[in-house]
């Protein structure tokens, strides 16, 4: 690619971008007739008289770049209808390396008579030699007075910009979305994935250390008394075990105390591999004056031994616990996925909105972090029918734009979401205790394209795709924000969808 152009902003009291296009001017003008049979061979233009080509042609201004050049800033305001004859405008944003719009020989661009276009949507480039001819925006009326038919060239292009561009953004959009789905997921899978297989590594070496243990312990010939009163040790140290199983955890501060005690206890009788026994007994409720018990049935190897295999069976049930939390945590979240995305199931279904909060939460549980979540869920809204997965979209946005909106604040972030009956509607809420929003742009956040963060960081397009989707279903979007702290968008959808689809 070519070099930018090097400008000084301060000459002839200039813009940057104003000396950009000054510079682009042609050494040597091209002759009009020469412009003319170049107007001629714009399919656009086909049905244009000589008469008005030639007035295009001797008020527009030309300008010429080669391969390489820049020729405007994004975010510079534009004040030009341009037609390119010949070469190609590749745009990208700001240090993007994806072009997201490319002008191209025959088109006609920039701002065109009627359009609300106010600056560039990112840096221009030439590619190939380019020659475009630019019609000053103070100039429309006079043009559209001496080329009346361009009315409806430049009104059919708007209409076509309009759709090109909305479905461009309305694509980036969705990629967007799926790159962030797909980031919470890879997140979420992660932990218990990683828990999972530490486990069960650990597992494998425990297991063999346990058959070493309970062949040392079988190898001791206990009498029936001896075996009785350790079995009766054992099922006692078990009943200081939760009901499900599983051991009480204490805080580390306590394990770290109670391992300390535990292991002094261990050394104080002669207990070898004190340093693999007591963390394990130390997450368990069990004593000292339960240790006290087992040594009045047993003493020297055979105490050794026998606390040796107990604490080996408790971690392999440990690590098997994990192991089967793991895989349920990564089952549940699969199942969600399922749920959210409606896989395998027909469009319209019949949707509990409450679940639909809850697999919405899950997708994003990453970006929770220390967020407070409120669930008010009314135990007497009925299902309704609806297309699952559009739906699903909506509460992404709605919650996405409650986690930016807190993200703005110091205090802990709290997200409330309610469902309730609001006559023959469901009534959604989804309230954050974030900023609030400036009521000078409240009515202006449901627009397309419109959004408060800075460029490149959003779209504009969350909550207009909402408020589509909302409509579709015949429903309604809004929003209360009547103080910093309390923001709710709320969303009504009605339970009798018949006719509606």
């Amino acid at each position: 690619m070519g070099s930018t152009l090097v400008t000084n902003p301060a000459d002839g009291g200039l813009t940057e971008d104003e000396l950009i296009f000054a510079q682009l001017a042609p050494d040597q003008p091209t002759a009009p007739c020469e412009i003319v049979e170049a107007l001629h061979r714009i399919k656009l233009l086909e049905n244009l008289t000589a008469d008005e080509l030639l007035w295009l042609a001797q008020h527009g201004t030309e300008r010429k770049a080669h391969e390489g050049t820049l020729v405007f800033h994004g975010g510079a305001p534009v004040h030009h209808m341009t037609i390119l004859l010949r070469g190609e405008v590749h745009v990208r944003r700001s240090g993007g390396p994806v072009y997201f719009f490319i002008g191209r020989s025959g088109q006609v661009t920039g701002k065109l008579p009627f359009s609300r276009m106010k600056s560039f949507g990112g840096d221009g480039y030439a590619v190939g030699d380019l020659w475009t001819l630019d019609f000053e925006e103070s100039i429309f009326p006079e043009m559209l007075a001496a080329v009346p038919s361009l009315t409806q060239i430049v009104v059919s292009t708007l209409l076509d910009r309009t759709r090109e561009v909305t479905r461009m953004e309305q694509q980036a959009e969705k990629l967007n979305a799926l790159g962030k789905l797909a980031a919470n997921l890879s997140h979420e899978l992660n932990n218990p994935a990683s828990a999972a297989r530490s486990a069960a590594n650990n597992l494998w070496t425990e297991l063999r250390h346990y058959g070493d243990q309970k062949f040392k312990l079988g190898s001791l010939c206990f009498t029936p008394e001896v075996k009785q009163a350790y079995s009766a040790w054992t099922e006692t140290v078990r009943h200081l075990m939760q009901p499900d199983g599983r051991p009480h955890r204490a805080d580390a501060m306590n394990v770290a105390e109670r391992e300390d005690q535990l292991t002094r206890w261990l050394e104080q009788h002669n207990v070898e591999e004190a340093w693999r026994i007591a963390p394990v007994l130390a997450e368990t409720r069990v004593e000292t004056k339960d240790l006290d018990s087992l040594a009045n049935v047993l003493q020297g190897e055979a105490l050794a031994v026998s606390l040796g295999s107990f604490a080996s069976a408790m971690q392999a049930e440990h690590m098997t616990d994990a192991i089967i939390d793991s895989t349920r945590r990564i089952f549940d979240l699969i199942s969600a996925i399922k749920d959210y995305s409606y896989m395998d199931q027909t469009p319209i279904q019949d949707v509990n909105v409450s679940q639909q909060l809850d697999n919405t939460l899950a997708m994003l549980g990453s970006r929770l972090g220390t967020v407070d979540v409120v669930r008010e869920y009314g135990d007497d809204v009925p299902h309704i029918s609806a297309y699952g997965g559009e739906l699903n979209q909506v509460w992404t946005a709605l919650v996405e734009n409650a986690l930016d909106a807190m993200a703005l604040c110091d205090h802990g972030s709290v997200l409330t979401l309610r469902t309730s009956i609001s006559g023959q509607l469901v009534l959604v809420e989804v309230c954050d205790n974030g900023p609030g929003i400036d009521p000078a742009i409240r009515s202006r956040i449901f627009e397309p394209f419109f959004t408060t963060k800075p460029v490149g960081q959003a779209l504009g397009l969350g909550l207009d795709t909402a408020t589509r989707l909302v409509s579709k279903h015949k429903g309604q979007l809004s929003v209360e924000s009547s103080h910093p702290g309390m923001t709710c968008i709320q969303v009504r959808l009605p339970i009798e969808q018949a006719g509606a689809y």
